[in-house]
């Protein structure tokens, strides 16, 4: 296979798991209300229908950086295409709420794996000056899955009346997973193993080979000199991120990923029919809206792809965060006007907009660059973790935020937490574009 198309189906198939990912987490937006009804639901319960899945990307995303680094990042991509295409098929066929929450907390684990390995893996194989763009290729297929998923919700919910809905429509959204995680499996099947991991596993021979075929012989040599110069003999271990060199570029992983999430994303992605509702939409309204918001997502991330190895990640970390903060306000003025929800509307798509080209796939690439290649599944879990911590706070919480003090004022605290946001990345937050991984590594012991 020639380099350039080595390296794209390599890193286009990793992304793929992005896919699965926003597809697997936006699935339950649609069925949620009619789960709700289906088991008589109140707040709290909708708050972990909505968070089961997260709950089990916490010890998914953690438990993948020890798999990754001891037994190699495609083997432990495969095990999340199983647990994806599992999920999806029990999530619709449960008897009770019980087994519900089991079968999305063993999606959440496919999503927590993937989440953590998939940008490892491309970070990994991508050339430094093309990395930030084929590192968005994670987070375009992220909201290409969110697009999707919110597409078929609407197709499947136009096929019958609200009963139908009830008994069957959620059920075949649930399960609609079950062919795209197949189809993962197929493609990792033909994919290599990353070269930089084969080298710090001692199979020297091999990574030589696949950097010969994805960047030809001199950079070959040259990156295999690269990872001897920074890497030891030894596996690395995880209490190494608390050493003085490695303590900036883990507070910054883990502030990045709070950052992105309080902002309030997944209160729009998990529930984003009840959140125009709640305005005044109709159902189908509402499940239209949500569209438009996939599609907002999706345009934007490519928007990202264009600038994020021009403009550089910390730009479009700033442009981003303080966009938010004044959609997120125009969201909370639109529940207090009573339009029906126009104006909830616009400052929703304004947000997702600037969430997209900022917050949404920025923190990603970031995690997967700036730690040590001999730790690195170990600690991007770390970040990652935080990730889905801060996701499970704000699915959890949502239903009940707003019951409780109102959408307005809930959409208001998710504005202070952008403008926060906004400041952390001005004080804290490097420039890493157009350095190697080795580079990054190394200005961190500087």
């Amino acid at each position: 296979m020639h380099t350039r198309s080595t390296v794209l189906f390599a890193a286009g198939t990793a992304a793929f798991g992005g896919f699965l990912f926003g597809y697997d987490t936006a699935v339950i937006s649609g069925a949620i209300g009619y789960l709700g009804r289906v088991f008589s639901l109140g707040p709290v319960e909708l708050g972990w229908a909505g968070a089961s899945a997260i709950i089990g990307c916490i010890p998914g995303s953690l438990g993948a950086g020890f798999l990754s680094d001891r037994y190699g990042r495609k083997n432990v991509l495969m095990l999340s295409a199983v647990l994806y295409a599992v999920s999806a098929v029990w999530s619709a066929l449960p008897n009770s709420f019980g087994e519900f929450l089991v079968a999305r907390f063993i999606g959440g684990l496919g999503i927590g794996v993937s989440s953590m390995v998939c940008p490892t893996y491309i970070a990994e194989i991508a050339p430094e000056q093309h990395r930030g763009r084929l590192g968005t290729m994670f987070q375009i297929s992220i909201v290409l899955g969110i697009l999707v998923v919110f597409f078929v919700n609407l197709m499947i919910q136009r096929m019958g009346d609200e009963a139908w809905n009830e008994a069957l429509g959620w059920r075949w959204m649930l399960g609609s997973e079950t062919a795209p995680a197949l189809v993962f499996c197929l493609l990792l099947l033909a994919v290599p193993e990353s070269p930089r991991w084969l080298l710090l596993a001692g199979r020297e021979a091999k990574a030589r080979e696949l950097l010969r075929r994805m960047a030809g012989d001199t950079m070959a040599e040259r990156e295999i000199a690269s990872v001897r110069a920074v890497s030891g003999s030894e596996e690395g271990r995880f209490v190494e991120l608390f050493e003085p060199s490695w303590r900036r570029p883990l507070f910054i992983a883990i502030g990045l990923a709070l950052g992105a999430q309080f902002s309030g994303i997944n209160a729009i992605m998990y529930y984003a029919p009840e959140v125009f509702k709640a305005a005044g939409a109709t159902t189908d309204a509402a499940f239209l809206a949500t569209v438009w918001v996939g599609v907002v997502n999706l345009t934007f991330t490519f928007v990202a792809t264009l600038f994020v190895d021009r403009l550089g990640r910390r730009m479009l970390l700033l442009v981003g965060a303080l966009g938010q903060v004044v959609s997120l306000a125009y969201v909370g003025r639109g529940f207090l006007a009573g339009d029906g929800g126009i104006g909830v509307l616009v400052g929703v798509l304004g947000y997702v907009a600037f969430f997209a080209i900022g917050m949404g796939p920025i923190p990603w690439i970031v995690i997967s660059e700036i730690f040590p290649g001999r730790i690195r599944g170990r600690a991007t879990s770390a970040g990652v973790l935080a990730i889905w911590v801060g996701c499970l706070i704000v699915a959890q919480t949502f239903p009940a935020l707003v019951a409780g003090i109102g959408p307005a004022w809930t959409f208001w605290v998710y504005t202070a937490c952008s403008l926060v946001s906004a400041l952390f990345v001005y004080a804290l937050v490097p420039e890493t574009k157009g350095k190697t991984l080795e580079e990054i590594e190394l200005s961190w012991k500087k």
